[in-house]
């Protein structure tokens, strides 16, 4: 593929719940690749204990959350299968959905530095591109194995991303947005309100939020 095609990024997590942070990166995401953005609820995350919100309540969230704009997307391939969430899995189903459009998985910089740990990780860059999300004056060290491993494959250039269906690693700085998931379900259990830690959405209906209150 040489022509420039509008890629197909992923951006994943458990979403629990959804915030400003994680659209704020979805969002600048889309417009440094000038891709269409999905964010994937997982399933049974394989690194972390299991969400609080079940998987119905954390998409009805996003649902609220992602209402009144077309460029970022819902997408619950990974709730609809049974046991854990491996992304090769998810992005070897979407390569066959989508033929040689690029797709682009976006993670965190911290995430991107423990790759090594991942189910089948040197596959990811036979089906995917990797977006790296860089907040400015936060950095994670990379380890040796792994910048040796990727260090052919960087770019800085979207149009790499956009003329090749996979195979690339591209850091996007976006702005950073201190806001934590767990800070939130603390607040929302004392039974404060997070106002603007949250999409608006989400205070229009109390249940969805109901959850994290104890």
């Amino acid at each position: 593929m040489s022509r420039s095609v509008s890629p197909l990024a992923l951006f994943g997590g458990t979403f629990d719940p959804i915030h400003i942070g994680h659209l704020s990166v979805a969002w600048e995401a889309s417009e440094l690749l000038d891709a269409e953005v999905r964010l994937m609820p997982a399933n049974v995350p394989p690194h972390r204990p299991p969400p609080t919100a079940s998987a119905t309540q954390r998409v009805d969230m996003l649902r609220a959350a992602l209402r009144g704009q077309s460029r970022l997307a819902l997408d619950t391939r990974e709730l609809e299968r049974s046991g854990p969430s491996y992304t090769i899995d998810t992005l070897e189903e979407l390569r066959r959905e989508y033929g040689e459009r690029p797709l682009v998985l976006l993670l965190g910089a911290d995430a991107f530095a423990g790759l090594r740990s991942w189910h089948r990780w040197r596959e990811l860059f036979d089906v995917t591109h990797l977006g790296v999300i860089n907040r400015p004056g936060i950095e994670a060290c990379v380890p040796v194995e792994l910048e040796r491993a990727v260090a052919a494959r960087r770019t800085d250039d979207p149009g790499v991303i956009r003329s090749m269906p996979a195979g690339k690693v591209i850091e996007l700085a976006v702005t950073p947005l201190e806001v934590s998931a767990t800070r939130i379900r603390e607040l929302l259990a004392a039974g404060r309100d997070p106002r603007y830690l949250l999409p608006a959405g989400l205070f229009d209906d109390a249940a969805l939020l109901e959850p994290y209150r104890t």
